[in-house]
């Protein structure tokens, strides 16, 4: 992948960047602090950084004069040469705000904006999975170099991560796979491995197994007695569960038999209260008149006293009439009202009595003293209702005495006035009533009197035998009493011959009685039996247990030992794995650096070795005739051997991807000289691989396809307090002393 232009925007000293940047070699030139590094992060940010991450040096690559709201951009344009002979362009922006963070990638006709699927697509395209792998292989800093230099071990763990794999968990693996190997052989007391404890569990199980079986033989004599007295005792116990199975039978039986005859009570009250609920409806819609008793009695009564009226009225205009004022005997309506009430509440005793002994199941006296109180109750009614009716003529033949002696007192036409108007009260009467004279009421009333009598006896038979029971009930309790007393029968039936069997409950008792005598006997020989076996001190349980944890502890054992093998086998094949790998990866390493050693130096060194294990980088010396480590050459040379594994480092992890390389001025310790043939020497990488090259010198811009010049810093800070650092001359002579130099280096 080659970029042609980088944009940023928000990234450290720069606000708004654009520049292009050549496919070959492209010379990136500036003074101090013009942005040549920013130039470098912004480009290992594009290719490797996601724009959700939320690390902490993001925030810090802001610009400073930025706004609050601002956040780190960068955006290229680049081109790809495909396998099938073409070149693709696209374009990739990021906005690194965290988890607002947004990217667009437009690669070959296709647009992405999923963070997670575009550093896939670059990291396909580049070859470049990780940021720390672009500085570990693509992206060289100026102080990098030096510092492989100082520390051999930095570049040679970094080749070993890339071409052993480690950096994608070989190492971990291998770590693990020690760790759990250590644990499962180590051999000390305090604190043995998995495999010793296995081991010594095996052994001491072994011992307990082969002691237990010494003792089975008398275990199993003494288990043979304890056997039979169990197939005795289960024998006894099979005969008492089934006597009492039957005694249960013929209980359950009695129960039924029980419950079939009260359920037969129940059967015939509620079917004579369904017979006597009919004739009560019958009655209620067959009424004598069409007004209620109440309403014929109070009108037969008030034609009474009209009929009365008239006949006193009629009477008195017809003569004289003789006013004694004799004393009245004796009513005698008094002895009939004393009678019928006796006789009411003898009749409610006699009924209530019989309804109560049949509802509490304390006897059952039959249906002939309920009736007989009812009639008892119904002519004390009758008797009641004449003491009325006579009382009733009593106090009317006083109110005509009185009549009589206020006519004698009235006049004449006063008395004729009452007369038309207890006429006209006559006719009014009879007319409401649909009758013609009294006597004609007098009946109706009787028959409507004698009707709702029968309908109040009626009513109260019902209630004695059914209660408060709604009447709507009455046909599906009765029904429900008849499939009560079938099922009963059925149930019955179900049972067998023990249900007819007479005595059968007695008779089952004694025998199960004799039964369990029988099983107590056979469990005082079991316990014996048992008490024997207990005091063996061997047990075939615990043995058999013994055995199945020697059959567990040594499967477990070759578990383990098998695990062992396993994780062996594997660790030594991971090690022969990773030395054929780093021993194939060193020879191809060789095999381009030599090219590369010999082109920068000149060819001073034309053999180059890098040892399979270590890593060592070692050049051969053409004064000694032998090999001497990289370590002993000079600062330069060092260096460029160091760029050289650089070179063919990206080259073996990379494959065919050609990742854009960024040199940040490796170059500043080499003469002229070398310099200009470390510089061919990127010349003819660039035809591979495209080249940033960031400098403070101009001595590379004659070899470069583009270079871009970048300006300085010009902002200073006005705000002096000292006079001499005030004047531009005075400042120039301090910055000269030698005090101060450090300071200038620094800068």
């Amino acid at each position: 992948m080659r970029i042609r232009r980088l944009q940023v925007r928000d990234l450290r000293r720069y606000r708004e960047l654009d520049i292009d940047l050549a496919p070959g070699v492209t010379v990136v030139r500036g003074p101090n602090e013009a942005g040549k590094t920013t130039i470098q992060r912004a480009i290992e940010l594009a290719i490797t950084r996601r724009v959700t991450s939320a690390a902490a040096d993001l925030e810090s690559l802001r610009s400073w004069d930025a706004g609050p709201e601002a956040r780190p951009w960068v955006a290229i344009e680049f081109e790809q040469d495909e396998e099938d002979g073409r070149r693709a362009t696209g374009t990739l922006e990021k906005t690194f705000a965290g988890a607002k963070g947004t990217v667009l990638l437009k690669y070959d006709g296709q647009a992405v904006s999923d963070p997670t699927l575009a550093d896939q697509v670059m990291a396909e395209l580049t070859g470049i999975p990780t940021e720390p792998f672009f500085r570990s292989t693509a992206s060289v800093r100026h102080h990098e170099l030096s510092d492989l230099a100082r520390d051999e071990t930095a570049l040679r763990d970094r080749l070993q991560a890339s071409i052993s794999g480690a950096d994608r968990g070989t190492g971990r693996a291998k770590k693990k796979l020690e760790r759990v190997l250590h644990d499962l052989t180590t051999k000390g007391d305090k604190n043995p491995g998995r495999l010793k404890v296995a081991q010594a569990a095996v052994a001491s199980t072994n011992a307990s197994v082969e002691k237990g079986e010494l003792a089975l033989a008398q275990l199993e004599r003494d288990r043979d007695a304890l056997s039979g007295s169990r197939d005795r005792r289960a024998d006894a116990e099979g005969a008492l569960g089934e006597r009492r199975s039957l005694l249960e039978k013929a209980r359950q039986a009695e129960r039924l038999e029980s419950e079939r005859a009260a359920a037969q009570t129940r059967y015939e009250r509620f079917r004579d209260a369904v017979q006597v609920a009919a004739e009560l409806d019958t009655l209620s819609q067959s009424h004598p008149s069409s007004h209620p008793l109440p309403v014929v009695r109070s009108a037969v009564e008030r034609l009474r006293m009209l009929d009365g009226r008239i006949r006193e009225l009629r009477a008195a205009l017809s003569g004289e009439v003789e006013v004694q004022f004799d004393v009245a005997p004796e009513p005698t309506w008094r002895p009939l009202s004393r009678w019928g009430i006796v006789l009411v509440g003898l009749g409610l005793v006699v009924a209530g009595g019989t309804f109560a002994a049949r509802i509490l199941a304390i006897a059952d006296l039959g249906s002939t003293p309920l009736y007989l109180g009812a009639v008892a109750a119904g002519i004390g009614l009758i008797l009641t209702f004449v003491a009325f009716w006579l009382r009733r003529n009593s106090h009317m033949q006083e109110q005509l005495r009185d009549v009589e002696i206020d006519r004698r007192l009235r006049g004449r036409s006063e008395m004729e006035a009452d007369l038309r108007q207890a006429e006209l009260d006559t006719t009014q009467q009879l007319g409401a009533l649909g009758l013609d004279d009294l006597a004609a009421a007098e009946d109706l009333l009787v028959r409507e009197g004698a009707h709702v009598a029968r309908m109040d006896q009626l009513a109260a038979q019902l209630d004695g035998l059914v209660g408060k029971e709604p009447r709507e009930t009455l046909s599906a309790l009765r029904d429900s009493a008849a499939l009560e007393v079938d099922q009963k029968s059925s149930a019955l039936d179900a049972l067998g011959p023990i249900a007819k069997e007479p005595r059968a409950r007695e008779r089952l008792e004694v025998e199960v009685r004799d039964a369990e005598g029988s099983v107590e006997r056979a469990r005082d020989d079991e316990a014996n039996a048992r008490a024997r076996v207990e005091a063996n001190a061997v047990d075939a349980e615990q043995v058999a247990a013994e055995a199945e944890r020697l059959a567990v502890w040594r499967e477990q054992l070759g578990a383990l030992q098998r695990r062992h093998r396993v994780l062996d086998t594997t660790l030594k094949a991971i090690e022969r794995a990773e030395v054929a790998t780093m021993k194939t990866a060193t020879r191809y390493l060789e095999g381009h650096m030599v090219r590369d050693v010999a082109a920068v130096t000149g060819g001073r060194y034309r053999r180059v070795r890098v040892d399979d294990k270590t890593l060592d980088i070692e050049v051969h010396a053409p004064e000694l005739g032998d090999w001497v480590p990289v370590s002993s050459l000079s600062q330069g040379t060092l260096d460029l051997v160091y760029l050289t594994a650089r070179l063919g480092l990206v080259r073996l992890v990379t494959g065919d991807r050609r990742p854009p390389l960024v040199f940040d001025d490796p170059f500043v310790t080499l003469d002229d000289t070398r310099a200009a043939r470390a510089l061919s020497l990127l010349k003819r990488v660039a035809a591979d691989f495209q080249i940033i090259y960031l400098t403070t010198s101009d001595r590379y811009d004659a070899a470069a396809d583009a270079v871009v010049e970048l300006p300085g810093p010009t902002a200073v800070d006005d705000g002096v307090d000292d006079p001499a650092l005030a004047d531009p001359a005075l400042a120039g002579v301090a910055l000269a002393d030698p005090a101060t130099a450090g300071v200038e280096g620094a800068a």
